[in-house]
């Protein structure tokens, strides 16, 4: 079977893919939720003139200059209005946010007046309507502010709030069935075997996956045994995983029985083997209306994998655009020789040169076991099939880390 390109790859992956259904949560747990419908305005805000300044409310007409007296009838803090009217050389306390008084059309800040009594001294006049925020300065009611599919945050939710919003419509995080494999696996946190080694990959796509949106389920480790892996697979399909990510066992070897048992599950195979690197040994298909993906086991491959088709398949069933795969250019710090004919996804250092551009120094050994070397990159060196080599200063497509 030919490696396909990892374009290619994408697009297959992704082209049957539908978007999860819609949930409404507290507004309280709506924090990194992918908004599923418009959000309008259920008031206007602020719902009635407002002060934006302790001082007096007062008729700009009534100001002749300095040393213009106003008599105070009353006062007005924030959540309880002044229930008269302002007439000629008149004014009323007033407190910030609370309810501009009949009459009145701008607020003398307290540093510019003096009380004495009931009676006020204007020290400097203000101008007409100053500090007074006008009915509807921030939204007007039925104002659409929010649109999906935008990932809420701490502003999103402030507004939200403000709109009178205590439940929002969100997109149900799609549920992501991970599971290692292999007998040379253990749990972090226990002691391997001689010939055994400590599981890592499962706790890098369980965080990528939370990262995006998604809900992780951890299937745990599966001995290289038919009948206990296709038992864990039926696991996931009992959780309605909306994805399966096996890790590992999708290779070429006697023992990697993943793609096997997938396949006497009911796996229908979309691909497998793809013209990359790090990451050849990628697997995609679909088990019912589960999407399947088949991560190498190589540590730095199942992570660069994820990164370039699990990322972009959780924002597909939430219906973002996928950013993953959009490059930016950077200035290359060494140089680097022909690339043969798999897309190379090289780890290096990112930094600013003293022009302020992007620089990226690619580490000099690549293997993909190394995971100390993917958490001090900055960024992917990305090298199409066949690139030329390139000396130090090249223009070379990155992405950032």
């Amino acid at each position: 079977m030919s490696l396909m390109p990892v374009a290619e790859a994408l697009q297959k992956l992704l082209s049957d893919v539908t978007r999860t259904d819609v949930e409404h949560v507290p507004l309280a747990e709506a924090n990194g939720r992918i908004l599923a419908a418009p959000l309008a305005s259920t008031r206007t805000q602020p719902p009635f003139p407002a002060s934006a300044m302790d001082g007096y409310a007062i008729r700009h007409q009534d100001l002749a200059g300095k040393a213009t007296k106003l008599d105070v009838i009353g006062e007005a803090p924030a959540g309880h209005g002044f229930s008269g009217t302002v007439a000629a050389g008149q004014a009323v306390r007033i407190f910030t946010g609370a309810p501009v008084p009949a009459g009145a059309d701008t607020i003398l800040i307290q540093e510019d007046a003096r009380r004495d009594g009931d009676t006020i001294t204007v020290l400097e006049a203000p101008r007409s309507g100053a500090f007074v925020r006008p009915a509807g300065l921030d939204f007007a009611k039925g104002a659409v502010l929010l649109e999906p599919p935008l990932k809420l945050s701490y502003r999103h939710l402030a507004l939200a709030a403000a709109m009178n919003h205590a439940v929002l419509p969100v997109r149900k995080r799609p549920k992501v069935a991970i599971l290692a494999t292999g007998d040379e696996l253990v749990r972090p946190g226990t002691e391997p075997g001689p010939d055994q080694i400590i599981a890592s990959n499962h706790a890098g796509i369980a965080a990528m996956v939370e990262d995006c949106g998604g809900e992780p389920v951890d299937l745990g480790i599966s001995p290289d045994d038919p009948v206990t892996l296709a038992g864990h697979v039926r696991d996931a399909l009992t959780a309605k995983a909306d994805i399966l990510v096996t890790l590992g066992g999708a290779s070429v070897g006697d023992h990697d029985l993943v793609q096997e048992v997938l396949g006497k599950e009911g796996m229908d195979l979309a691909f497998w083997r793809i013209a990359m690197r790090p990451g050849k040994p990628l697997m995609a298909g679909r088990l019912g209306t589960t999407k399947v993906l088949g991560l190498p086991g190589n540590p730095v491959s199942s992570l660069v994998c994820g990164l370039l088709f699990l990322k972009p398949l959780i924002h597909r069933m939430l219906g973002q655009p996928e950013a993953t795969g959009r490059s930016q250019s950077a200035v290359l710090g060494a140089s680097l020789p022909e690339n043969d004919r798999r897309q190379d996804y090289v780890r290096a250092t990112l930094s600013e040169d003293e022009d302020g551009r992007l620089r990226v120094t690619p580490f000099g050994r690549q293997d993909s076991s190394m995971l100390n070397l993917l958490a001090s990159s900055g960024a992917l060196i990305i090298r199409a099939p066949h690139a030329p080599a390139l000396e130090a200063g090249a223009d070379v497509p990155i992405l950032v880390l």
